[in-house]
């Protein structure tokens, strides 16, 4: 009988697909239970509601065993009773606790997202075009190229380029162009523009026709340049101005 009466308040809590956010402070243990992806999205900078992060707003000192913390505690460690407020603060300064399989889709998503900035970014300097997505993700095998699901895409695309370089030719760029529009395709070409590079001058002339000088990622430059041909049927001026190594 001894050892079920040692098994009795020891029950734990199952979180299913939620994840614990930690903080340790003032002596104490702080815990809150979150969707695991929007509250990893949240730390990474993302603008999210708060409240849709959260899986409950209690606070806890031991959320796996449903203990809350005293609200001694709370008012020792962050001045104020607002579990609201206070869990914001456990999730912006504390750690954020995955599961394995929670960890594993994260650095997936990473991932993916610097395969697409390389993509867009970069080209092969020997023939001017990009290099397709899965011959990007099989040099970084190659090279054994490790991402980190806590840091920014943009920053590690950088450094995986770099691992990249002794295995495949590769540059990231951006490309300045200047384009000119045909009258009855200026507003439709305008669209295209704007939304695979960016203005940096704009001039809309007298009979309708749009020039600008843009610039664009040098693996977009391609992509760009068949659309604007396609929307003018080969009427679009367009010229590469520079191209600056990034």
């Amino acid at each position: 009988m001894s050892g079920m009466g040692g098994m009795r308040g020891d029950k734990r809590v199952d979180l299913g697909d939620a994840a614990l956010a930690q903080l340790e402070t003032h002596g104490h243990r702080f815990e809150i239970i979150v969707d695991p992806k929007l509250a990893w999205n949240f730390k990474q900078g993302e603008d999210i509601e708060f409240r849709e992060i959260l899986r409950g707003e209690t606070i806890f000192e031991d959320a796996l065993r449903s203990k809350k913390s005293p609200i001694e505690a709370l008012e020792e460690a962050f001045g104020t009773t607002d579990e609201l407020e206070i869990a914001r603060v456990i999730l912006e300064k504390g750690s954020l606790q995955l599961t394995t399989e929670q960890r594993r889709e994260m650095v997936e998503k990473r991932r993916r997202q610097v395969i697409d900035i390389i993509v867009r970014n970069s080209i092969n300097p020997k023939t001017g075009l990009p290099h397709p997505p899965t011959r990007i993700e099989s040099a970084m095998e190659e090279a054994h190229v490790v991402i980190d699901s806590t840091q920014s895409a943009e920053e590690q695309a950088r450094e995986v380029v770099k691992a990249l370089a002794p295995i495949i030719p590769i540059r990231m760029e951006i490309q300045q162009i200047a384009v000119k529009i045909p009258p009855d395709f200026a507003p439709k070409g305008y669209g295209i523009v704007e939304r695979q590079g960016h203005i940096v001058k704009e001039e809309w002339q007298k009979d309708g026709s749009w020039i600008a000088i843009v610039e664009v990622p040098a693996g977009l430059r391609g992509e760009l340049i068949d659309a604007l041909n396609n929307l003018t049927r080969g009427r679009a001026e367009i010229k590469i101005l520079k191209k600056e190594t990034l």
